[in-house]
C-alpha cells in the first residue's frame, strides 16, 4: 500500500506539530509520524511556553492534536516510526509502522523533526527525582528553585559554565562531577570565587522519596542536604533512518540546515532539537517549526526566501 502526501513530518513535538498546523492551513497534505515517546516524558509541568505556562507537556500534545483533527488534510499516527526514507521518483519514500515496516508513503518533501536522545549520567536512581526535584532546563525550571539548595550533577565540559547560570538564581549551588575531571583548577577557583561549591567525589546515593531529592551522599563520606537541582545530560540524534538520504550533520550529531531550516538534501528541512546546538524550549521550537513550514510553502511554488 503506498499514499502519497505534499509532507511527510517526522516527529511530533512541538516544531513537527506546529509545521503540521502551518502546513496544513496553507492546503498542503501532511502526515505526521510519531513514535510519541518524547524526551520530556518525566517531566510533570512545561514552561516559558506562552499562555500555557505550567501545563504537562503531555497535555500541550494533546491540546495540539486536537487542533490538528479539524484539518481534513493532515493525519496524525501517533505510536508510528519510520525506518526508512530514500529519494523516489515523486520525491521520497517512506516505509512507516510500530514494530516494523508496515506501509510505504511517498512525500514531496520531508521535516525532520525527531528532537534529541537524552542520556543522563550514570548515578544511582537519578530516574527517580528526574522531572519532579531535577530537572535538565535551566530556563524552564531555575525560578521555580529560585534561593533553594541546589545541586548542578553532570560529567560534560560545559558544567562550569551551566554552574555560573544557575548561579543567577541561587547563592546555595554546589556542583557534583560524580568522579569525571570535567572542571578545571581555574574553572573551579571562578566558581568558589560565585560561592559555589564543587564536590568531585563519584555520588553513591540520592536520597529522599516520592521524586523529592533531600540529599546526595558521596564515596569519601560527605553528606550534602539539598532541596532540588539540575543534571547536565549528555544529547545525540537517532539518524539511521536516514541513511538513503543523509544530509548533513555536525560532529555532534545535529543536522546541519541553512537559516530557513533547509538541509543540505533539497527537498528535506529539518527543525528543532535535531537542528539545533543544543536542546531548545518547547516555545522556540515550536516557532522554528512554523518558521520552516513557511519556507516549504514558499519553496513548493518556487519562491525563494528566507525566514
Amino acid at each position: 500500500m503506498t499514499d502519497e502526501y505534499d509532507v511527510l513530518i517526522v516527529g511530533g513535538g512541538p516544531a513537527g506539530l506546529s509545521a503540521a498546523l502551518n502546513l496544513g492551513r496553507a492546503l498542503m497534505r501532511v502526515l505526521l509520524v510519531d513514535a510519541d515517546r518524547p524526551r520530556n516524558a518525566a517531566t510533570l509541568v512545561s514552561h516559558g511556553f506562552l499562555t500555557r505556562d505550567g501545563v504537562p507537556p503531555h497535555e500541550l500534545r494533546r491540546i495540539a492534536r486536537e487542533e490538528l483533527a479539524s484539518y481534513p488534510n493532515v493525519e496524525v499516527r501517533t505510536r508510528q516510526r519510520v525506518f526508512g526514507i530514500a529519494e523516489g521518483a515523486a520525491g521520497f519514500e517512506a516505509l512507516a509502522g510500530r514494530r516494523e515496516p508496515a506501509e510505504q508513503v511517498t512525500a514531496r518533501m520531508v521535516l525532520l523533526a525527531t528532537g534529541l536522545r537524552e542520556h543522563l549520567p550514570d548515578v544511582p536512581n537519578l530516574r527517580g527525582f528526574y522531572g519532579v526535584s531535577l530537572f535538565s532546563c535551566v530556563a524552564c525550571d531555575a525560578w521555580d528553585l529560585r534561593d533553594r539548595r541546589l545541586a548542578l550533577i553532570g560529567e560534560s565540559d560545559d558544567l562550569a559554565s551551566r554552574a555560573r547560570l544557575i548561579a543567577r538564581w541561587t547563592a546555595q549551588l554546589t556542583v557534583f562531577t560524580h568522579g569525571s575531571d570535567v572542571i578545571t583548577a581555574d574553572e573551579e577557583a571562578e566558581l568558589v570565587a560565585l560561592g559555589v561549591d564543587v564536590q568531585r567525589s563519584p555520588i553513591v546515593e540520592l536520597q529522599g522519596e516520592k521524586g523529592m531529592i533531600t540529599g546526595i551522599r558521596l564515596a569519601d563520606g560527605g553528606e550534602h542536604t539539598v532541596d532540588g537541582g539540575f543534571v547536565q545530560p549528555q544529547w545525540d540524534a537517532d539518524l539511521g533512518y536516514l541513511r538513503g538520504i543523509a544530509p548533513d550533520a555536525d560532529e555532534r550529531g545535529h543536522l546541519i540546515v541553512d537559516r530557513s531550516g533547509r538541509t543540505s538534501r533539497p527537498g528535506v528541512y529539518a527543525a528543532g532539537d535535531i537542528a539545533a546546538p543544543g536542546p531548545q524550549q518547547l516555545m522556540v521550537a515550536a516557532g522554528a517549526g512554523a518558521r520552516v513550514a513557511a519556507v516549504m510553502v514558499h519553496d513548493s511554488v518556487g519562491i525563494t526566501t528566507t525566514h
